[in-house]
């Protein structure tokens, strides 16, 4: 873990720098292109006057930086979350459900489907039989380790094959259950985020004994922060009828036999359900929480930014003011106004720039993380990792740019328009 978290900060640090540089490059070109169009201010004298109004300057950094910080945080939360639910699906697997359901809490397949399903054309089999495992999925309460206090844990009963159908997904530690007894296979994100739940333990709950034979790792999945076991026992324990199931999953012999197979099933008279893709499944539950974080996220992002806007407000009208003789001493020897509006947004924008690019570097060590929050579609507790990528932390550059120059515009104009022999009379 702590080898992925120090490689997803190298290459995150290596990426801005990289964006560093192109700025540096994009606007030392820019800047040549424009110069024989609008005359030049040296940009040494806008690093002096930074320098000279150094608090003011560090407030506005500030403001800008914890802006920018949030808002990729949240992005980052968004995404991490969204990332773990779609790399639970496989596009070369199916999920069936009953017609009409939601998620699979809600779904219903009986025994004669699945025997249906074991014969469609398009499904994976190898030397056992068929590929697919008929599902029971419940919700049961355990201690986290944080905190001591109870969260729901999505226990999934499997079919003994579940490895050949979710081929991504391998015993860590120890070894798989055995049908027909109350044994658990343990996801890693679970292990670690509830008391009991390690490897050799025995735990209690739907009234029966139960012993974690394994752990598992299903690759920063959703499936890490889940409990697996026989699909009878758990059916019996939670007292449900042995022909249910609340879901099928169907390893195809290939993604593309996908269509094959639902037009197939669909066809037959016999059945009622529904059939998307695995990934496209998981995709859609993540929706309602992405949407949720990103929401949120930039409400709070957005109040924050008026805050830092106002704060660079009050700088650039600070300059403006203290720096009236210069302003007009410049508009004097042929300076134009379009050359004083050009510098004063320049300052703006390397306030902003260096705001962003700290907010950004304040945010790194969160990149791989692991959080947990309720996912609303199971009702259970889903552990994520916060994911921070280059697109992210160019995004929030560019949210913190567009703040200087709301920041900066308005004096630069005032600044601008202000006639010359008045500024001169009045200092």
């Amino acid at each position: 873990m702590m080898a992925k978290l120090f490689l997803g900060l190298f290459v995150t640090v290596a990426a801005i720098l990289a964006l560093l540089l192109l700025l540096a490059v994009v606007g030392g070109i820019v800047a040549g292109l424009l110069a024989p169009f609008i005359g030049s201010v040296p940009v040494s004298y806008n690093v002096r006057s930074i320098r000279s109004r150094w608090t003011s300057t560090i407030v506005a950094v500030i403001g800008i930086a914890g802006t920018v910080g949030v808002f990729v945080a949240m992005l980052s939360l968004a995404r991490g979350f969204k990332a773990t639910l779609v790399a639970s699906g496989s596009p070369g697997n199916a999920l069936v459900l009953r017609a009409g359901s939601p998620s699979e809490m809600m779904g219903g397949v009986t025994l004669d489907s699945v025997k249906i399903l074991q014969d469609a054309p398009g499904v994976g089999r190898d030397s056992n039989g068929p590929l697919v495992t008929q599902e029971v999925v419940g919700v049961m309460p355990f201690p986290l380790i944080s905190t001591g206090t109870d969260a729901n844990t999505q226990v999934r009963g499997v079919s003994a094959n579940v490895l050949r159908i979710r081929t991504f997904v391998n015993i860590a530690q120890g070894r798989m259950f055995q049908p027909g007894l109350s044994e658990l296979i343990v996801g890693k994100n679970a292990s670690k985020t509830y008391t009991g739940l390690t490897l050799g333990n025995v735990v209690n709950f739907g009234g029966g004994h139960w012993k974690v034979v394994g752990i598992f790792d299903a690759g920063g999945s959703a499936f890490d922060s889940e409990v697996w076991c026989d699909a009878k026992i758990l059916a019996e324990v939670m007292k449900r009828p042995d022909n249910i199931f609340q879901s099928v999953t169907v390893h195809l012999t290939s993604p593309d036999a996908f269509q094959q197979f639902k037009d197939a099933v669909t066809s037959d008279p016999r059945m009622n359900v529904d059939i998307t893709r695995e990934i496209d499944y998981y995709a859609k539950q993540s929706t309602t929480m992405t949407r949720l974080i990103t929401v949120l996220g930039g409400f709070v992002a957005a109040i924050m930014a008026i805050g830092a806007i106002f704060g660079a407000l009050n700088t650039m009208y600070s300059a403006v003011a203290e720096r009236g003789r210069e302003i007009a001493t410049m508009r004097a020897v042929g300076f134009s106004s379009s050359n004083v509006i050009l510098s004063f947004l320049f300052e703006a924008l390397l306030i902003s720039f260096v705001g962003g690019i700290l907010g950004c570097l304040a945010v790194l060590p969160l990149n791989g993380l692991t959080t947990s929050t309720m996912n609303f579609q199971t009702f259970s507790n889903l552990a994520f990792a916060f994911k921070i990528t280059f697109d992210l932390l160019l995004f929030g550059v560019l949210f913190a740019l567009v703040m200087g120059i709301i920041g900066g515009l308005l004096p630069a104009i005032r600044a601008a328009i202000r006639p010359v022999a008045v500024a001169l009379r009045e200092m």
